[in-house]
């Protein structure tokens, strides 16, 4: 166990970091979970957090490459972080980072960027659609700051083995291998670091390979895949009794049935029989199951909007989870109560509908809840 302290950052968030970890020769696991266990400066304790499962990879690769084995493949959207480390010296690392809406070398913090495939993006509105494809050495690729949505310019991926850049190889990229970033369309200009400054660095020709070029040290850069784990809940610290970690997380909706007893699963993980879902500002009737698996009543349109017989739109409301002694967990998750189509404001009323408002009323109430529920993960 690793005790961190916290540091006040200018934009007043708080930031620690561990950067040792040891696994032993004789522990033959290949994943594990960081706990990150926090506490109030009063010592009473906030609750335990856990990150997501991590790969042990002992060292990179040296075998070329192939999607026969995609384990240790970068996929194209994934996030990966960078890092540089000047004659092979530990203390010398330096990561790819932002700060002040710039790329800077940090010895201290690294910043998780998305790696996407240029070729996938579009033009016209600057955006990558999902697709399974993993990057290859000779690519064009983005990087995005997944923090500040700051991106470099398109740049090519190379392989580098001892500061040569080899033009010719177009393997899938692997975690930890060593690599280089040439500018698309630059003369064998380069991604690289001076102290904490991120320049352009000018690779030479090799003389006795015509698909080689020199680099420096400072434009060699190990890439590794990286996640990032978010918490977020809302409690008044005075009255906590128990700890609020772990954090439940929701994962994934299913929805069954229809009408007036329409059911939601809601699975993830770390539930508690005592906890609730809310759709925003309503309980939902809850049924625990077991740690990852929750299942309520859907709510009649009717508890959140007290004119729904005259809406003819949509309505979306957020999924919270509610612990009874106080805490609320927020979720990326929505749920949207959606009209038919088929019976939209203007289309005429027939005659005897108009006549009998109990049966149009009626209908109205049923449009909103048969099986036309929508499930939609916020952005």
């Amino acid at each position: 166990m690793q005790k961190l302290n916290f540091e006040e950052q200018l934009d007043c968030k708080k930031f620690s970091c561990a950067k040792a970890l040891y696994i032993s020769d004789s522990d033959k696991r290949k994943h594990f979970r960081l706990a990150l266990k926090l506490f109030f400066s009063n010592g009473q304790e906030i609750g335990t957090f856990h990150s997501k499962l991590i790969k042990v990879i002992s060292k990179p690769s040296q075998k070329k490459q192939s999607l026969k084995n995609t384990d240790l493949c970068i996929l194209s959207g994934s996030k990966v972080s960078l890092f540089n480390r000047l004659r092979s010296q530990t203390v010398s690392t330096r990561y790819l980072f932002v700060e002040d809406d710039a790329f800077t070398a940090s010895a201290r913090q690294w910043a998780a960027f998305t790696l996407h495939l240029d070729e996938f993006c579009s033009q016209s509105q600057g955006e990558f659609p999902l697709r399974e494809a993993y990057i290859r050495y000779g690519s064009r690729v983005r990087l995005i700051c997944t923090t500040t949505g700051l991106a470099l310019p398109p740049l090519i991926i190379r392989k580098v083995a001892k500061q040569l850049v080899m033009l010719d190889v177009d393997e899938p990229v692997s975690q930890l291998h060593k690599c280089a970033f040439q500018f698309h369309g630059s003369d064998r200009m380069y991604l690289c670091l001076s102290t904490e400054k991120v320049i352009q660095y000018q690779a030479s020709p090799c003389p006795k390979e015509i698909n080689r070029e020199l680099l420096n040290d400072s434009s060699c850069w190990t890439i590794i895949g990286t996640e990032a784990v978010e918490y977020s809940f809302s409690l008044n610290p005075t009255s906590i009794q128990n700890p609020i970690g772990p954090v439940p997380l929701i994962t994934t909706l299913e929805l069954t049935g229809g009408g007036d007893v329409a059911m939601l699963e809601v699975q993830g993980n770390y539930f508690h029989a005592n906890m609730k879902i809310w759709f925003g500002d309503v309980e939902a009737e809850t049924m625990y199951r077991n740690s990852k698996s929750l299942v309520c009543v859907v709510p009649d349109i009717s508890a959140f909007r007290p004119d729904w017989r005259w809406l003819r739109y949509p309505i979306t409301v957020p999924l919270l989870l509610l612990r009874n002694d106080g805490p609320i967990y927020s979720s990326i998750f929505s749920f949207t109560y959606t009209p038919e189509q088929g019976f939209l404001c203007g289309q005429p009323l027939l005659p005897e509908m108009v006549q009998d408002s109990d049966t149009l009323l009626n209908t109205i109430h049923q449009e909103f809840t048969k099986t036309n529920y929508h499930l939609f993960m916020q952005s």
